[in-house]
């Protein structure tokens, strides 16, 4: 009998939609095995027949955007078919909450690792790999850049009016509704008014709209053990419209160069590539006209750092582990630290 994870899989009802499908594999599911990774949402590898594909569905107590999550999920990896960007194929999607009693969508399984701390096989032992790893990063970021929103099926996937001038309220109003929870009296991160003016008085004249992915960082790519590749982005939950330089952004802030107050996301560093590179990279695979980075970092940071003193604040409430929310606070603190240090230097 298949383990149904605490009810998190009704298997008759699975079942039976399965057979109503096109997707890989004949007859009924096998064999399950729940993967790990995913802080949020529950992913489950399932052997059909001859073939494999894994389900993503939400937590055992969802979230009230829970199934309207999985639903945006699904339709970005559906319209990205054919795309140079990589990312899981997308087999199927449940929109009947009857079946397992949440939305749920169906993708390939993707070979490789999402890399965490140490780093394994070649990419711990060749520089080359890891220097290869940033210039992925960038490919696929260009890549996602390069689709054309609008052309897939997208052009309602966000709203793009005046997006540039909106973000420092959008997030500064999300870092002011934290004191509404329990022992919370408001933020003491650094420069945040500093930093948000700077913004507001600086916006981008020659900014793009396009896909974003929201959250492109080391937890959220898979990279190959056979070759130093991109197998597929992964956790599209934060994808929406924006301007796709936004993802260059975010990678930066996850990134190392020397002289941060931080150590390396991953271990070792030596041979990865310096921020500059991977600005100067992007830049001749978009494109695009690179001279106003330094806001789009600056503002990486500053929407970064308000959302991850959510989790500080949930803490304070107790909602979250304590040790959690003071390691991101801290990071918040980082990120605040270092949008400063850009807007100084211009």
């Amino acid at each position: 009998m298949l383990d149904n994870f605490d009810g998190l899989l009704n298997w008759e009802n699975l079942q039976a939609w399965i057979e109503t499908q096109d997707l890989p594999g004949s007859g009924p599911v096998t064999a399950v095995e729940k993967l790990i990774g995913g802080s949020q949402n529950n992913l489950f590898l399932m052997t059909r027949g001859s073939e494999k594909f894994v389900m993503r569905r939400p937590p055992t107590h969802p979230r009230p955007n829970s199934n309207d999550t999985m639903l945006r999920e699904a339709r970005v990896l559906k319209a990205l078919a054919g795309s140079a960007v990589p990312h899981p194929t997308f087999y199927g999607v449940c929109s009947d909450t009857s079946v397992i009693g949440v939305c749920f969508y169906l993708m390939q399984p993707l070979e490789g690792f999402s890399p965490s701390k140490e780093l394994p096989g070649r990419y711990a032992t060749e520089a080359s790999w890891r220097r290869a790893m940033g210039e992925e990063f960038m490919r696929g970021a260009s890549a996602l850049a390069g689709v054309d929103h609008k052309a897939v099926g997208l052009a309602d996937y966000g709203k793009p009016d005046n997006w540039h001038a909106r973000q420092v309220d959008r997030w500064r109003s999300q870092l002011d509704g934290y004191r509404e929870l329990p022992n919370y009296t408001g933020s003491a991160l650094p420069h945040v008014d500093e930093l948000g003016t700077w913004l507001t008085d600086n916006v981008p004249t020659n900014g793009r709209i396009g896909i974003i992915h929201g959250d492109f960082q080391f937890p959220n790519v898979m990279f190959s053990m056979n070759a130093p590749k991109i197998t597929g982005m992964i956790d599209w939950e934060l994808s929406t419209l924006g301007d796709p330089i936004l993802d260059l952004a975010w990678v930066l802030t996850s990134w190392y160069d020397e002289g941060d107050a931080k150590e390396p996301n991953v271990q070792p560093w030596d041979g990865f590539m310096t921020r500059d590179e991977l600005i100067k990279l992007y830049g001749e695979l978009t494109g695009r006209d690179m001279s106003d980075i330094a806001w789009y970092f600056a503002l990486g940071c500053y929407k970064l750092g308000c959302i991850l003193e959510g989790s500080y604040a949930r803490a304070l409430a107790g909602q979250a582990p304590m040790e959690i929310g003071q390691r991101l606070h801290d990071y918040a603190t980082y990120l605040f630290n270092k949008g400063k240090q850009i807007k100084d230097r211009g």
